[in-house]
């Protein structure tokens, strides 16, 4: 008889698994795993051991010493540090010994010793780790009688982050994080023995995009967060979980609140999406929803100027304008929910409209979603990772730092194939570096090198692709993703479009239909022949990047609705405004970049009367005779529900409200058509537009705190073609083509290669976009002194 047989009534042997071991916390017998540290076993059996420097998702470093336990050993019970400590077969571990416990008053007192009693005035108190284990592991009174240390407080270490070295107990977290999460290792400890101290480095700021971090992983309070400082109290907060929608990465997130303001968001770690990390600009955006410039009332346009009206005159007006018989348009939604979204779609279906789209001309086509889906945990896990895309650290940052975590530490390999250096460069396994236009020439030479070539055809290929460059076509990248899939069609597809909800809003209604994309709508209002365009958060007059066919869009539809949180430039220019609710003021779901749906909250009231957008929606079905019976969001799920089966089902599960719930659409490759690019002039420049973190969008420029941030418009070019155009870095040069020409500072940069130049889209300064036109599949450019 075969070893895997068994005789009947045998109950077949179960294979054990190689890597458990069995260990015992204070009495109890607990599963564990081969490596496993003794304090990571302890939490996941709910046996607390008090903690200051440990963080599950950074290296441990056995700093604070409180995290010390009682250890059987062969010569018997021995103190050790359970952070630094892995698991053992029979291991006997006991936390709460006299042993134990007068260690950790000992190491409380010493902590105390130097740290300043200022609870009632520190942002922390009330949620302090220090001031909770004081009182429940502490001695209760301190021997120290002697002065206490001082030093200057608080020190802006950035525009974001104040430092109060005071109260800093040398945990390493702030550092560990800087060096080992986000590759940002601008702030470290100096000096030596009692005068150590955290510091950044001299005329060196803090200046990293996930510093925010720092602030919510300090166990003390020495680092706070400059919008958040002397706010609320935690007792007085208020709190919902939530998710991000800053960028289409969807960080699981906690929205609270204080009489009725937002006051702070912080991360939630949600194990498939952001690990509890979060970039600045999503977490302290909170401010814009606060801003005294929200619109709170529906504006109309009278004598060539906007002023407030009622919601019923400026919906009557819509409603009519729709009923007028010419054609509807509808723009944007990604801002907005899926449900927002859904009901948008419908009131395009119920007048008639193809004319559609949530994206403003600057992502891919929504056939991209149709490809073989990857999500971020698969893209961390996988073999190889091509980076067809922008620069994830500037776009996606939280994206950036789960990919640099997978390369530095669990040995992904990056083949990036860009125009210039990104903040993912330096973890890449190859760099490619190709002229916009050239990315499909890029792919041949990834296939056509054998070392590139043999790591695709080992298997478990992941690609990332987004849109790279705004003065560029999307044709060149889809052309690019073709060859690539077309030589490992087992590879699947991770789409980084940046819009918030733009995956949710075009799988939902508002995706182009018979190819009425964006720029096809705004040729056509050009034309005349739109008689009604709607904005819903969208603004093409500032997020167009071919801003001749922005304005000849705007100007040239008859009648203009904006469904928005503020008076944009856009909006600005309608016959109708109507005030939309914020984050943090609707509920819903929304849809992140790899198709997972979770949910979004409402945690204040809106602003004055504005309303969510799917309100708007069912508002002018009614009036146009065409009610959809909702007067609920669970009507509206409902509805979608029906409509959309898979999105019914996440909307309607509970683990939609903590991982969320993925949910993709299969469908077949299309082959997409070879571009044609001319080549370039030796004298000629190709330009590259991209986007980075800070720049004027509404959320960051309503932010007090981050409102400066924005770096500038300027011309990144190679320092020997600065050389060859004979300007100095910071000197204006003059960057012209055919179609308009701008005065903007030239830097040079090692980044960028010769022959190309780099120029950060919406900044402040100079307006780049006249010199791009949607036509064309790239933009050349001309560079001289002034």
């Amino acid at each position: 008889m075969s070893t895997t047989e068994t005789n009947a009534g045998e109950t077949p042997e179960v294979p054990v698994d190689p890597n458990a071991v069995s260990i015992s916390i204070n009495g109890r017998s607990v599963a564990a795993r081969k490596g496993e540290l003794i304090i990571a076993a302890a939490d996941r059996e709910g046996e607390y051991i008090p903690r200051f420097c440990y963080h599950p998702r950074m290296s441990s470093v056995g700093m604070c010493r409180q995290c010390l336990v009682e250890v059987e050993g062969p010569r018997g019970p021995m103190m050790v540090v359970s952070c630094m400590t892995p698991v053992a077969d029979g291991q006997v571990v006991r936390t709460e010994t006299e042993q134990v416990k007068r260690a950790q008053e000992g190491m409380i007192e010493m902590l105390l010793a130097n740290h300043p009693l200022d609870c009632p005035v520190c942002d922390t108190g009330g949620e302090c780790p220090l001031q909770d284990q004081a009182f429940s592991h502490g001695p209760g009174e301190s021997r120290f009688v002697e002065e206490k240390r001082h030093y200057e407080k608080p020190i802006p270490i950035s525009d974001l982050v104040f430092l109060d070295r005071e109260r800093c107990i040398l945990c390493d977290r702030c550092t560990r994080f800087a060096r080992e999460v986000a590759g940002d290792p601008l702030i470290s400890f100096t000096q030596r023995g009692n005068n150590t101290q955290v510091m950044t480095f001299p005329d060196e700021p803090f200046a990293s995009y996930f510093s925010g971090n720092t602030v919510q992983i300090c166990p003390v309070g020495a680092l706070t967060a400059q919008p958040y400082r002397f706010k609320a109290r935690p007792w007085d907060l208020e709190q919902r979980e939530s998710t991000c929608t800053t960028c289409s990465v969807g960080c699981r997130t906690v929205v609270q609140s204080s009489r009725d303001e937002l006051v702070r968001y912080q991360g939630v770690d949600s194990d498939p999406v952001n690990w509890g990390w979060m970039c600045d600009r999503g977490r302290f955006n909170f401010q814009s929803v606060n801003s005294e410039d929200r619109l709170g009332t529906p504006l109309m346009r009278r004598d060539g100027s906007l002023a407030a009206t009622s919601w019923s005159v400026a919906l009557d007006a819509v409603a009519r304008e729709m009923r007028s018989g010419g054609a509807v348009a509808v723009l944007g939604g990604s801002r907005g929910t899926n449900e927002d979204a859904f009901m948008w779609g419908l009131l395009a279906d119920a007048v008639g409209s193809t004319m559609r789209d949530a994206q403003m001309d600057d992502g891919l086509p929504s056939s991209v979603f149709s490809l073989p889906q990857a999500t971020i945990d698969s893209a961390c896990a996988a073999g190889t990772v091509v980076l067809l895309a922008p620069d994830l650290k500037e776009e996606l940052p939280v994206l950036h730092i789960r990919l640099r975590d997978a390369a530095t530490r669990h040995g992904l390999r990056i083949i990036e194939i860009a125009s210039h250096d990104t903040g993912l460069t330096p973890h890449a396994w190859r760099s490619v570096r190709c002229e916009p236009g050239a990315q499909q020439d890029a792919v041949r030479s990834v296939l056509a090198d054998a070392e590139m070539s043999a790591q695709l055809a080992g298997g478990n290929v992941v690609v990332v692709v987004g849109r790279a460059n705004l003065a560029e076509s999307a044709a060149t990248t889809m052309a690019a993703l073709d060859g690539l899939l077309s030589a490992v069609p087992a590879a699947t597809v991770l789409p980084v479009l940046r819009r918030g909800n733009v995956r949710g809003a075009l799988g939902l209604g508002l995706a182009p239909v018979d190819g009425n994309d964006t720029a096809s709508v705004l040729e056509a209002a050009a034309g005349g022949k739109v008689a009604c365009l709607v904005l819903l958060g969208a603004d093409p007059l500032s997020d167009v990047a071919d801003a001749d066919l922005a304005r000849r869009g705007i100007a040239g539809a008859r009648f203009v609705v904006a469904v928005d949180t503020f008076l944009t430039r856009s909006a600005a220019q309608a016959d109708v405004v109507l005030p939309a609710a914020a984050y943090g003021e609707k509920d819903g779901t929304t849809t992140n970049l790899e198709g997972r749906v979770s949910n979004v909250v409402q945690k204040i009231t809106p602003r004055g009367t504005s309303r969510a957008d799917w309100m708007v929606a069912a508002e002018l079905l009614h009036l146009l005779g065409k009610d959809a019976g909702v007067a609920t969001l669970a009507d509206v799920q409902r509805l979608m529900s029906a409509r959309f089966p898979a999105f019914g089902a996440a909307a309607a599960s509970v683990e939609v409200r903590r991982n969320g719930v993925v949910v993709t659409s299969g469908g077949a490759r299309q082959p997409a058509p070879a571009v044609s690019v001319t080549p370039r002039s030796s004298y000629d420049f190709r330009l590259v537009v991209s986007r980075k973190l800070y720049d004027l969008a509404v959320g960051t420029a309503q932010s007090p705190s981050m409102a400066n941030l924005a770096p500038g418009a300027a011309v990144l070019v190679h320092p020997l073609d600065a050389e060859r155009v004979g300007a100095r870095d910071g000197a204006n040069v003059k960057v012209s083509n055919s179609h308009s020409s701008v005065v903007l500072p030239v830097v040079s940069s090692g980044a960028v290669p010769r022959g190309t130049a780099v120029v950060p889209f919406n900044q402040p300064g100079a307006d780049v976009r006249g010199l791009i036109r949607r036509g064309e599949p790239v933009t050349d450019v001309r560079i001289e002194t002034v």
